[in-house]
């Protein structure tokens, strides 16, 4: 569960996973495959299906990843009796602290920033493509 994030005190002991980057990349192609269907629809009907597809492919799969690894989480949240413990301001033991440090750093990782600003983005660019498409090519 110990990702690489820039802003905790402990990113020299975080890494991410070659598999955390995949499924990463993943989301990024499906996040590009959805919103260029339009565009390849006005080319040809059968690269807009295409990418359709792709897109919603790697979103399932890219949000399967991501509901296992928040399930793990919680779970582990659960099993340590987190929540419990800061709740009642019980002492916390070094293992505590290196879960709720791993914790912080994963819901802070830069990978997931990446990940929403290009989601934006290209959002927004595939909003004036369409919009240009439906008002000025047809």
């Amino acid at each position: 569960m110990m990702r690489k994030c820039n802003n905790c005190g402990q990113k020299e002991h975080c890494r991410d996973s070659f598999i955390s980057w995949l499924f990463f990349l993943v989301g990024l192609i499906a996040t590009v495959a959805i919103r260029i269907v339009m565009v390849l629809d006005a080319y040809h009907p059968i690269y807009g299906k295409i990418a359709w597809y792709i897109g919603v492919a790697g979103f399932f799969i890219f949000f399967v990843y991501k509901f296992k690894v928040d399930i793990a989480r919680s779970r582990l949240i659960q099993k340590e009796q987190l929540a419990d413990k800061l709740q009642n301001k019980a002492s916390l033991e070094d293992k505590d602290y290196r879960l709720l440090s791993s914790i912080l750093c994963s819901l802070s990782s830069r990978k997931d920033l990446i990940n929403y600003l290009f989601i934006f983005v290209s959002s927004m660019l595939a909003l004036l493509i369409a919009v240009y498409i439906d008002i000025f090519r047809r």
